[in-house]
């Protein structure tokens, strides 16, 4: 059974609704901001690359993939998240540079081999079937496409090792895996996986 904190914490930031979600969306914009950014700068995406944001929640690296890429896609399971993104990409929606809609990593709607990169940030933790999460968006990408997640070390739903395993059964090679401290107290150690889909 559920306890009330987990209830409470799951509305706040698992599946953000009301309220609470949109207070931990705000937490979550400035508690993840640096993992964000660093993660779209490793992802390196291009202007013409068309680019998968999963589970952006309030959106900082959706707009930071959106400065840099034509064609950006977010897809987040949260309708308080997506209209946080909304709020935040305004500009890049309204110029067409990005398209929010409702999903997951284990349904995006996007199309096969549609995608040069995909990126996951913090939320990895949150998937229900994280092989089902990968396997789609080994699908979604194209052949070379480029895979890279991002979580909170302590929240990893296996160790990292264990993950990357994952990844390449998957169907990505190579996959490396380096762990990033974020700048400011608060800030938790991320680990960060990145890999190429073959």
């Amino acid at each position: 059974m559920e306890s009330i904190t987990q209830r409470l914490l799951t509305k706040a930031f698992g599946r953000p609704s009301g309220l609470l979600g949109r207070l931990g969306g705000r937490l979550m914009a400035h508690g993840n901001a640096a993992t964000e950014l660093h993660a779209v700068a490793l992802a390196e995406p291009g202007e013409q690359d068309v680019v998968l944001v999963v589970g952006p929640g309030p959106g900082v690296g959706l707009e930071a993939a959106a400065r840099r890429c034509a064609h950006v896609i977010g897809v987040d399971p949260s309708g308080v998240m997506l209209a946080m993104a909304r709020r935040r990409c305004a500009s890049p929606i309204a110029r067409g540079r990005l398209h929010l809609a409702a999903g997951s990593a284990a349904r995006t709607g996007a199309a096969d081999a549609a995608v040069d990169v995909v990126i996951s940030v913090n939320n990895l933790q949150l998937w229900p079937d994280v092989p089902a999460g990968l396997t789609e968006l080994h699908r979604v990408l194209r052949p070379g496409g480029r895979l890279l997640l991002a979580a909170h070390e302590k929240w990893l739903p296996a160790d990292l090792t264990t993950l990357a395993n994952m990844v390449r059964v998957a169907g990505f090679d190579p996959v490396r895996t380096c762990t990033w401290d974020p700048p400011g107290r608060m800030a938790s150690t991320a680990a960060i996986l990145s890999a190429v889909r073959l």
